[in-house]
């Protein structure tokens, strides 16, 4: 498998090139048969004009698989890909259709049958592709061996995650790092993969420069002072390298332009998303009588607390017993509820709060006071996230789960704010279309769980 894994990356490139040249094809056999005909476009595009239009599809696309991991057919799921594949397709058909559109000024809808054709044609390859390439990959490259090295900690939690991707990880053993560090090398020896859970950073960094001595793939899980440093500046000014932290906030110019977007995009998504907040609001109306709107206190940007506006999706008595959050199979969801939390629809009064100002429509979501107390306990770190304005979306929101634990969130807002750019938000933006409607982004905790912390005490730096 050692030889194999060399060729692993030409294998995929030759494969996404295949996809990417097979649906570039379609779009260009619609093009010079139908679209670049002069009584269609109304314009002459001569040889040159005629490749550019071709070369322009191919790279939106390219654009779109790569924004959206539609290349990923080995790392992600394979429905995961084939949903990526899809998303991809229909943006970037969409969007060459709406600029023919502009550019030959065409009436509302016509011309559209040949583009409904290249899309029908293109997801026919596309899941031809997935499975086939998903086939061949997976006969390639089986699950690797692995060994997991753990500490004080109970690594029960890190096991089941990876237990979920049994096509690519496989972990044979667990060893404590009360075994002993000449013991565990030896054991390192015999895998193909190591995974180091969260170890002290002495033992840790021995491991590692073993690992990486002996040429052996090391999974190691992040501590927050390492999310800190790999977003550090290199700095070269003598013969020893520095690591500039430099620990600011955003800067006045990406505050402007972060507000500027915030109130242009909520603007525009509440026109748009009026007609079905009204059919939202008569039915939370109509089911129980009770009030269509909640209001709920929730932390963001320096502790201030403000209102957060969602539709009702819960019962009006569902607090009688204090704050908690949604469980998996909640018997205080309503069945209206129950829908609009899948499709993430009883969030949409929040591009009010965004209007506003409370929020942004990128940034960690927003606590309850109450609840962000209880996880300080266990995590000062916690109130890191406030560095920022609370989101509609973010960082977690779109890499991890409604029951993605505390410090696990904490570790990808912090991967936000320590990253953030303008380019990042418009990108976070784009991908949460892709997790608007995958359920396991909506389940609740499990019923093991306490307040989405595992019972396990999770290690601090």
């Amino acid at each position: 498998m050692e030889k194999r894994e060399k060729y692993k990356r030409l294998i995929m490139f030759l494969a996404s090139t295949i996809i990417l040249a097979i649906q570039t094809g379609i779009f260009a056999y619609a093009w010079f048969t139908y679209y670049g005909r002069k009584e269609v476009i109304r314009n002459d595009y001569f040889f040159w004009g005629n490749i550019a239009a071709i070369a322009q599809y191919a790279l939106i696309l390219f654009m779109f698989y790569k924004l959206f991991g539609a290349f990923k057919v080995g790392y992600l799921r394979i429905m995961d890909v084939l949903f990526s594949q899809i998303l991809s397709l229909v943006c970037t058909n969409a969007f060459i259709y709406l600029e023919l559109d502009l550019i030959a000024m065409w009436r509302f809808g016509e011309h559209l049958t040949p583009m409904l054709w290249v899309m029908a044609a293109d997801l026919v390859v596309s899941i031809i592709w997935v499975f086939f390439v998903r086939f061949i990959y997976v006969k390639i490259y089986p699950p690797r061996q692995m060994l997991l090295i753990y500490g004080e900690y109970n690594p029960v939690d890190l096991v089941k995650k990876i237990s979920t991707r049994e096509d690519k990880y496989s972990i044979e053993k667990s060893i404590h790092l009360s075994a002993g560090l000449e013991k565990i090398q030896e054991e390192i020896q015999n895998f193909h993969a190591v995974v180091l859970a969260d170890l002290p950073s002495h033992e840790r960094n021995i491991l590692l420069k073993f690992c990486f001595e002996k040429d052996i793939r090391c999974y190691s899980i992040p501590k927050l002072s390492d999310i800190m440093l790999m977003s550090s500046e290199q700095i070269h000014l003598f013969d020893t390298t520095l690591l500039l932290c430099r620990n600011r906030r955003l800067t006045a110019e990406q505050q402007f332009i972060k507000r500027a977007m915030d109130i242009i995009v909520s603007l525009l998504g509440i026109v748009i998303a009026s007609p079905i907040m009204l059919v939202i609001a008569i039915l939370i109306k109509a089911y129980d009588g009770g009030p269509v709107f909640y209001k709920q206190p929730r932390l963001t940007l320096d502790k201030k607390v403000f209102n957060v506006l969602k539709f009702r999706s819960m019962r009006v008595d569902s607090e009688k017993e204090g704050a908690r959050l949604a469980r998996k199979g909640d018997d205080r969801v309503t069945p209206v509820g129950k829908v609009l939390r899948n499709i993430h629809f009883d969030e949409l009064p929040q591009l009010f709060n965004i209007l506003k100002g409370d929020m942004s429509l990128v940034g960690p979501r927003p606590e309850r006071p109450e609840i962000a107390a209880e996880y300080r306990k266990e995590i000062p770190e916690f109130d890191y996230r406030l560095k920022v304005k609370a989101g509609l979306t973010g960082f977690a929101q779109v890499y991890g789960k409604y029951n993605t634990t505390p410090y696990d969130k904490l570790k990808l807002d912090l991967t936000y704010i320590e990253n953030y750019s303008f380019f990042l938000d418009c990108k976070l933006i784009l991908l949460t279309f892709k997790i608007l409607f995958q359920k396991e982004n909506t389940e609740g905790v499990e019923q093991w769980q306490v307040t989405a912390a595992t019972k396990e005490k999770k290690k601090k730096e």
